[in-house]
């Protein structure tokens, strides 16, 4: 094997109102959007978090786009890691009107997580690493 080095660099969502889709991710969660432009006839948002970055795209011209039903084969979420007030954060959510699939509980003697639902079906993990 090369001597060449995996970095993770973002998650790619398919939505069908982008611009809400961002505003969700700024609003709920404290995303930030860096760029908005058009890739290949469709819009693109770049949201940045500290450490993780989400890109949100609309249909393409000719593309046809199926709504989630349900768990399928392929990603099932992506995690974000909270720091701080991990059960503060997330009542903050549900005041918010943020819907948890999983309330917060401990998985692990050493990680606190909860899932919540966002747009387009997708699902995210929040965890908390402890010690």
């Amino acid at each position: 094997m090369s001597n060449a080095t995996v970095i993770f660099d973002h998650v790619h969502l398919i939505s069908k109102d982008p611009k809400s889709a961002a505003s969700w991710y700024e609003e709920k969660l404290g995303g930030r959007v860096v760029n908005t432009s058009e890739v290949r006839g469709a819009p693109s948002i770049v949201v940045a978090f500290k450490g993780a970055t989400v890109i949100i795209r609309g249909q393409r011209t000719g593309e046809e786009v199926n709504d989630k039903t349900g768990v399928e084969y392929g990603t099932d979420h992506f995690g974000l890691r909270i720091e701080g007030d991990f059960d503060g954060f997330c009542e903050d959510l549900k005041k918010n009107g943020v819907k948890f699939t999983v309330d917060p509980m401990d998985f692990t003697p050493t990680v606190r997580i909860a899932f919540i639902e966002a747009p387009d079906g997708v699902s995210i993990e929040l965890l908390q690493r402890k010690g």
